[in-house]
């Protein structure tokens, strides 16, 4: 009998290995139980379902997202400078950090980008905006 191809509306368990243009590993499931999802419901970026699409049960291979299928361009809109004395008088942010900020509504993280005297820029893009990411998936099992 022939493996069961993944297709939308499957949930699959897969292995992978994410890394961007210059080798770096951002993320990995190697060394934990296989990431499981169900084909087309939103649940990861859109090139990764697109690329788990048509594999079989122990199938490798390895893809390369560009940016707009996976978290999209940076958006200068989401770059915010905030007046220091808007910011809670205990908060002393450097360059690099993360933090979750909210707008009274929701919650969302940002990364400081750049802190003066009087003015903190934070960037609410996804770390990963911009950017290709190469996958190495390995098809566990379809569901």
């Amino acid at each position: 009998m022939a493996k069961e191809k993944a297709k939308q509306g499957d949930t699959v368990r897969i292995h992978y290995t994410g890394t961007l243009g210059d080798g770096t590993v951002f993320d990995s499931s190697r060394e934990r139980d296989p990431f499981e999802f169900t084909i087309g419901a939103g649940q990861v970026i859109r090139g990764f379902d697109a690329a788990v699409t048509g594999m079989t049960p122990g199938e490798q291979k390895t893809v390369t997202i560009p940016a707009a299928d996976a978290y999209g361009e940076p958006r200068e809109e989401m770059v915010v400078a905030v007046s220091r004395d808007e910011l809670p008088p205990n908060l002393n942010p450097t360059p690099g950090q993360r933090l979750q900020m909210s707008d009274g509504t929701q919650s969302f993280a940002v990364v400081v980008r750049e802190v003066t005297d009087d003015r903190v820029v934070f960037d609410g893009n996804h770390p990963l905006a911009g950017q290709a990411l190469t996958f190495a998936l390995e098809l566990v099992d379809v569901r």
